[in-house]
């Protein structure tokens, strides 16, 4: 199919895109197809994708094993539901999740997407708490700098100012917020932040269910960076204040920091883990909530009774399938060396960047590379000059940032970097912050 003019002129006056405005809306490129880690726009030209779609295609695009997956599940049902029926599909994507994510999460409830996942996750920790006596306990503790999706749940625990929410601030339920770890992997855990957040804990958490975090590294809210050791402080206070934890692992899960799963360090496993993106390779939509089974066991005592959570699409065939060819294909590839190789490259191209008075910081974490600048980028303009240079590259805020599939070449990553430093480097000393 051919794009043509007048399709880019609906497109412009009538579908909303991702936070961008239908009166003053950003440009769009338009893709024809995708294949590798390469995307074809309709007037011919190709750019290398930097951004994995939002860092869910960790294996490229047009992947001949998902595919296959797909096909093969089209052929048989795309979707049937699952209050009162089960499938293969999600029977085998339930026993490789328990068997790829931290030891005793083994409930599994799959869900629509991210956001979803996280909004089960927090009515999980509510249902908790209820069963136990503690209905009060309706709150959640959390870090400022966190992103964790944009229903109405995840909003609420999303940083007030940074997470892009607080225009509904009126409207989200009120949570208790702390400042998030000093930046740093291997930095030491700095005491006096340990002392401030046992307060805090002291403070609030006898009304809380649960404390929610993105563990090592906070996405969207800024791509903030913390030493693991921090999680071994999280695990001791839930446990002596009887919150729950809960690990949004959705940006970080399988292997994107070089880990499969962050949540794996064993003095720090969380009660409940969400995992989403990479989970179906950039296929389709599908997500999952992992707790323990002490947790499923006390939600089943509750007044309830069950898990008040059913999505229409909750288990849906196709996506599973998918999700397991992705899981296998990923396992099955030298993933922790690709991740390996990508960091050690992006930490050699992009730390030129530094020498730039616009850069506030260069920051390299597996196949997460990061040049926060002290101002934000016009979109428009920093959009147009990668597509011009064969790259795509999604920038937010003051942060440029690269988070590619995998499976890209040297060359292009060597590409990628080159056109964010060239970009920065070339920009005139009247954008330097003053």
């Amino acid at each position: 199919m051919v794009i043509s003019p007048l399709d880019l002129s609906f497109d412009r006056d009538h579908l909303w895109h991702p936070y961008t405005s239908l009166s003053d809306p950003l440009p769009t490129y338009a893709v024809e197809s995708a294949s590798g880690c390469r995307l074809r726009l309709s007037d011919g030209r190709e750019l290398v994708d930097g951004m994995a779609s939002w860092w869910c295609a960790v294996h490229g695009y047009n992947v001949p094993e998902l595919n296959r997956a797909a096909t093969e599940q089209l052929g048989k049902m795309s979707h049937v539901m699952f209050g009162g029926l089960t499938h293969a599909p999600a029977i085998e994507l339930g026993k490789r999740l328990v068997e790829i994510t931290p030891a005793g999460l083994d409930r599994v409830f799959l869900a629509d997407s991210g956001s979803v996942s996280v909004e089960v996750a927090m009515k999980m920790a509510v249902q908790y708490q209820h069963a136990l006596g503690h209905p009060n306990r309706a709150t959640f503790l959390t870090l400022r700098g966190g992103y964790h999706g944009d229903t109405t749940g995840p909003m609420s625990v999303c940083d007030p100012v940074t997470g892009m929410h607080h225009l509904f601030a009126g409207f989200l339920p009120q949570h208790q917020f702390y400042d998030r770890p000093p930046g740093g992997i291997g930095v030491p855990v700095e005491e006096a932040y340990v002392s401030g957040l046992e307060d805090f804990f002291a403070a609030h958490a006898d009304r809380a269910a649960a404390f929610i975090i993105e563990p090592l590294v906070q996405g969207a809210g800024g791509m903030h960076f913390y030493d693991p050791a921090y999680l071994d402080v999280f695990r001791r206070l839930c446990d002596e204040y009887g919150l729950l934890l809960i690990y949004d692992e959705i940006a970080t899960g399988f292997g994107r920091t070089g880990e499969l799963f962050v949540g794996a360090r064993p003095t720090a496993v969380p009660d409940i883990l969400t995992v989403g993106k990479a989970l179906t390779g950039g296929y389709l939509t599908l997500a999952a909530t992992l707790c323990t089974e002490a947790v499923a066991q006390i939600i089943g005592r509750g007044s309830a009774g069950v898990m008040m959570h059913g999505p229409t699409f909750m288990g849906n065939p196709l996506a599973c399938a998918v999700a397991v060819a992705s899981i296998d294909l990923l396992l099955a590839g030298p993933w922790q060396a690709r991740v390996a190789r990508i960091s050690e490259l992006m930490t050699l191209h992009l730390r030129a960047a530094a020498e730039s008075p616009l850069v506030k910081e260069v920051r390299v974490l597996g196949a997460i590379g990061v040049v926060e600048l002290h101002e934000a980028v016009d979109q428009a303009a920093i959009q147009a000059y990668f597509v011009e240079r064969g790259v795509w590259i999604r920038p937010f805020g003051r942060l440029v940032y690269l988070m590619p599939p995998y499976v890209i070449t040297e060359a292009d990553l060597e590409l990628l970097c080159r056109v964010v430093v060239n970009y920065i480097l070339a920009s005139p000393p009247e954008n330097y912050p003053t």
